[in-house]
């Protein structure tokens, strides 16, 4: 094989990540997958490889003990959110050997509201300023230090909520169909952190599979197929903005319809 043929086929291999299916209604166990690391690195382009999970914590529980609201101002509401946390520590440190954006505050819970980007609560509440009259979705998680997200049902919530004209909360059916939360990578990384980022999301009401729905993720315009819910490393992204887009997709490549099945987000590298 000529060079050029050569070089072609292992960027081709690089930009793709195949992988075994791992079921998000049961507790999440790591099966073997390929690490292309040394490979992506000698094409240089763009990479995303899977990751065997951090530390377990068997029996991690995150609850909602409340939601409550207050009016504030003409059309606004304060809403509080509550939780209840039961082995696992917040602002502890994960025991980890990925070399990743670490927060030196240590675990704690991902808040996510509506897709935005999440709010790292190191404490287990939180409050934030919603308009009356509206519905939101409401994603929580326990998360490890270096934000890679505990998928069990147990260390999870989902809610779906209104808020109403007199500033109440009106709990709603939560649909019950697949969905993806957009977790990390977030912001803007420096230094050391720029080699290798977490890519991390969270799938409710449903699985990920070869033969079922997969995560297409689109990175600066290069796509890649996921079909195993795990963390990922994405190596060799250049400095400046980075574009991010997750979408949802069906076992045919189609994208998958509802809410919460696509998110895109603009990080920042810098190098110092």
């Amino acid at each position: 094989m000529k060079m050029t043929n050569l070089k072609t086929a292992l960027a081709f291999v690089a930009a793709s990540a195949t992988l075994v299916a791992c079921n998000p209604t049961t507790k999440n166990t790591d099966g073997e997958t390929q690490d292309t690391t040394a490979l992506a690195d000698s094409v240089g382009s763009i990479a995303v490889n899977p990751l065997a999970h951090a530390k377990e914590f068997p029996g991690a529980t995150l609850e909602i003990a409340s939601i409550t609201a207050e009016k504030v101002g003409a059309d606004s509401a304060k809403v509080t959110v509550k939780y209840n946390v039961d082995n696992f520590e917040l602002t502890a440190q994960t025991e980890h050997d990925h070399h990743m954006a670490n927060s030196h505050d240590g675990q704690h819970i991902h808040f996510i509201l509506d897709n935005a980007p999440y709010a790292a609560l190191y404490k287990p509440e939180h409050s934030v300023t919603v308009a009356l009259n509206s519905e939101h979705y409401l994603m929580s998680f326990l998360s490890r230090s270096f934000h890679e997200s505990i998928k069990t049902n147990d260390a999870s919530k989902l809610v779906k909520f209104k808020i109403t004209a007199d500033a109440k909360i009106e709990e709603l059916p939560e649909p019950g169909e697949v969905a993806l939360f957009y977790s990390r990578p977030k912001g803007e990384y420096k230094g050391e952190d720029t080699k290798s980022l977490l890519l991390d999301f969270f799938i409710v009401n449903g699985s990920l599979g070869a033969d079922g729905n997969k995560v297409k993720a689109n990175i600066n315009g290069q796509e890649f197929t996921l079909d195993q819910w795990v963390p990922y490393e994405v190596l060799n992204l250049p400095m400046g903005e980075n574009t991010f887009k997750l979408t949802l997709v069906d076992k045919d490549g189609n994208a998958v319809t509802g809410d919460n099945v696509s998110v895109e987000r603009k990080i920042t590298l810098s190098a110092e």
